[in-house]
């Protein structure tokens, strides 16, 4: 084939390519220009991190504006396509979903590798086995294009990558300072999630911490390693001030209830998934009515039918019916005879959850349900929240439940929307806390002792991997000079003065972003989750 090519002129890669299709190669053409992708949006949200880092104004394709210092949610919502820079976002998604916070750190750690490789690069090294250096990348990225530039192979790059994370992993296992004893103790907890929360909301880790806290071990079930993220809720009501939020056992509905009845105790709650009226037939059929009496008779019929349904649904001792799709005017008004609450829930995750918090049946079919298809709840009643009514399912009397909703309360939607991010964050934070208790120290404490090893591997390592390996080291070290930087400090002092206080044993020193300086971060309760590193 390769002959028959030269023979005939042979075509080029763009022609085997749709046209319009671009195909580069080589350093200067593919590896430099995809480091240099990955470089720019890691430099976009370097500034976010840490709680003194900046939010970003990003406005996505629907026109909506958005303002966060989330990272997951700003890489998202740029909808990155260049190939590389995707893969580097597709880490962050990844990081996001499986543990739900240090997102940012993914992202800037990745550009600043790749920027070490790059100087490497261009210092010599060969570039055999790009696609490994751009899929490590992804994971780490921003050192690799100084190692690029100083002209380093890139598998001498990865080698020497490789080794660095390898001796990483095996000294994270030392660093871990502290234990929550207890996953259901709510104090403990709260210490434990006050960091995560901080580098999203500064300020509010005192308000936003004990109510994640609380409704985390709520929910909490038998085997502590089931727990289901999904069962915190958080419902956003414009209006006073974030110290207003609060946490309530039960499930709060963003909408009236369709009758007259608002307040019910001691509910007893049907759920239908489908609407709430008689069957239709399948097939269309005509109805002769010569006669008055036989129009009243007719309408008489379906009404017996309607009300005999109702009956049969009260009998079972129902005071409360929830409906996922359209409920007829004749049903409503049967409904209200017999003294029973109506609340329509349009969506079908607030009938799973709804059902899951009261023990009820989804039933797919309208008429009487079996004793053990009806759920309960301590009262169901229609609340006046900032101006909406809400609709409100207590759970208060037991001692855990199936879903805990927490109320945020804020003055904008953009506010309301941040808000939430963090709460999740620290509900993402309290699930891996039930799987793995340990955490390490906060403020670039972590990474500074981690840069310290390697820089002495790097020492002890023959050849060219040891420039690699040093690379890595100086990308650890921008975690805490970034915190340094994003408080307003000297970033070059507060390194050094961070080093002399590890040398002087004081390891647990990290940035103080407060006061200036160092400080050690287990003293101040700065700690963060050992699976984010």
């Amino acid at each position: 084939m390769t002959q028959f090519l030269k023979h005939t002129g042979g075509v080029g890669v763009s022609d085997l390519l749709k046209d319009g299709s671009k195909h580069f190669s080589g350093v200067d053409e593919a590896v430099l220009k995809n480091i240099d992708a990955c470089k720019k949006l890691s430099m976009i949200t370097r500034t976010s991190i840490g709680p003194n880092g900046m939010n970003k104004m990003v406005v996505n394709h629907l026109g909506k504006l958005l303002v966060t210092n989330d990272a997951a949610t700003i890489v998202k919502e740029m909808e990155v396509v260049h190939p590389a820079a995707k893969l580097v976002a597709m880490a962050a998604k990844a990081q996001e979903e499986e543990i739900g916070d240090a997102t940012n750190l993914v992202v800037v750690f990745a550009g600043i590798l790749l920027e070490g490789a790059e100087v490497l690069l261009r210092q010599g090294l060969h570039t055999a086995a790009t696609n490994l250096v751009v899929v490590f990348a992804g994971i780490l990225l921003e050192g690799a294009e100084v190692l690029l530039r100083q002209g380093l192979h890139t598998a001498d790059i990865i080698a020497g990558y490789t080794a660095a994370s390898r001796a990483c992993f095996q000294q994270l296992e030392s660093l871990a300072v502290h234990t929550v004893a207890d996953v259901r103790d709510v104090p403990a907890v709260t210490e434990a999630l006050r960091a995560a929360i901080a580098a999203k909301q500064y300020g509010l880790e005192d308000v936003l911490a004990p109510l994640v806290a609380k409704a985390c071990v709520q929910i909490l079930p038998k085997d502590p390693t089931t727990f289901n993220v999904d069962n915190v809720r958080c419902v956003k009501i414009a209006g006073m001030t974030v110290q207003e939020s609060f946490l309530m056992k039960g499930y709060v509905i963003t909408r009236d209830s369709e009758g007259t009845i608002k307040h019910v105790d001691n509910a007893k709650i049907v759920v239908f998934g489908t609407e709430v009226d008689l069957c239709a037939t399948e097939t269309k059929g005509n109805v002769l009515i010569k006669s008055a009496d036989q129009l009243l008779n007719y309408a008489k019929t379906e009404e017996e039918a309607m009300e005999k349904a109702v009956k049969e649904i009260a009998a079972v001792g129902v005071n409360v019916l929830v409906a996922q799709s359209s409920i007829s005017e004749m049903a409503l008004h049967f409904l209200e005879r017999y003294k029973i609450m109506v609340i329509k829930c349009p969506s079908k995750f607030e009938i799973a959850r709804i059902s899951r918090l009261t023990g009820a049946t989804s039933l797919a079919r309208f008429g009487a349900p079996l004793p053990e298809e009806v759920g309960s709840a301590d009262r169901v009643s229609v609340d006046e929240i900032g101006g909406f009514k809400c609709t409100t399912i207590s759970r208060e009397s037991l001692e855990s439940t199936k879903v805990s909703t927490i109320v945020l309360r804020s003055s904008t939607s953009n506010r309301l929307d941040d808000l939430q991010r963090a709460v999740e964050d620290g509900v993402n934070n309290y699930k891996q806390l039930v799987k793995d208790a340990r955490m390490v120290a906060g403020g670039g404490a972590c990474e500074l002792r981690l840069a310290k090893e390697l820089k002495e591997l790097a020492d002890r390592t023959p050849g060219l991997d040891q420039y690699a390996i040093r690379k890595f080291a100086e990308t650890l070290e921008t975690i805490p000079r970034t915190l340094a930087e994003n408080a307003g400090q000297d970033s070059t002092s507060t390194v050094s003065d961070l080093y002399a206080a590890h040398a002087a044993g004081n390891v647990n020193c990290g940035v103080n972003v407060e006061e200036g300086g160092v400080r050690d971060m287990l003293e101040a309760k700065v700690l963060d989750h050992l699976v984010t590193k």
